[in-house]
């Protein structure tokens, strides 16, 4: 290859080899401002990533929602009695019923509220004073007969009248608390029907060295349905519980016109 020294080259070939060096540089110029440019978006982007961030971080904690529990289990412990009992009838100690509902509840849109139905056991125990359910007989109503305990005091134990219903219950609650029902006000009003199942009394008498428990059971005397408003106001998982019967306990003609009620204490979650 041949070689030419500077002073054998022309002035064109000098033109030309500026003009490349030129080319050459320009080139250069342009990579080294794409590569500003990049760098340049990444820096901005790791920017706005940092601003995004830190808002992120001083942004409130999102409040944390528990599953509401939706009261699908009720126990009821209540004491029992009767309105408007005549004077021939003499009731006494503590009347006691036991409750037992599963139910289903469904809420109202976002609100508060919510609807409820279920299905479940009601039972009632009343106990008389110095006198015995009379269901033996082939009497056309129930007698309450006086027991006569001036001669013999440890003669008469107890007598009780108990019944037992199937029952719907349908309540409209409320909830102060919708992200957690087990804590909070809430209070619920509703009606419950209920069908008869089964209906018995027992006596117990004693005679010198044994216990007589004498138990009849029958359903002659009691109405098949009943209908009562039911109400509870309470915190979380404890309320106080009422009801009254809008029917009569007994049918028309066979028993006195009384109308049973309930006050107790509601227990309820899952």
């Amino acid at each position: 290859m041949n070689c030419k020294s500077p002073e054998n080259i022309t002035n064109e070939e000098k033109n030309l080899f500026k003009k490349r060096a030129q080319l050459l540089s320009l080139r250069l110029n342009l990579h080294i401002a794409h590569m500003k440019k990049i760098i340049g978006m990444l820096t901005l982007a790791l920017a706005f990533s940092s601003v995004a961030k830190a808002q992120d971080s001083d942004a409130e904690p999102k409040k944390k929602i528990v599953k509401p529990s939706r009261d699908f289990v009720m126990f009821q412990l209540t004491y029992e009695n009767w309105a408007n009992t005549p004077d021939s009838v003499k009731i006494g100690g503590i009347g006691r019923g036991f409750n037992a509902y599963l139910c289903y509840d469904f809420p109202i849109s976002k609100s508060n509220f919510s609807f409820a139905a279920g299905i479940g056991i009601g039972t009632s125990n009343i106990y008389f004073d110095n006198q015995l359910a009379v269901l033996n007989t082939s009497a056309s109503a129930i007698r309450f007969q006086n027991v006569d305990t001036t001669a013999n005091t440890d003669l008469y134990k107890k007598s009780k009248l108990t019944t037992a219903y199937l029952e719907a219950p349908f309540e409209l609650r409320f909830f102060a608390n919708k992200e957690n029902r087990n804590r909070g006000f809430k209070m619920a009003l509703g009606m419950k029907v209920g069908v008869l199942l089964g209906a018995h009394s027992k006596n117990k008498n004693n005679v010198p060295g044994v216990t007589i428990v004498e138990k009849v059971n029958t359903k002659r005397y009691i109405q098949g349905w009943r209908f009562a408003p039911t109400a509870r106001i309470g915190w979380g998982n404890f309320s106080v519980y009422g009801s009254y019967n809008l029917s009569p306990l007994f049918n028309n003609g066979q028993g006195p016109d009384v109308y049973p009620y309930s006050i107790g204490l509601c227990i309820t979650g899952l």
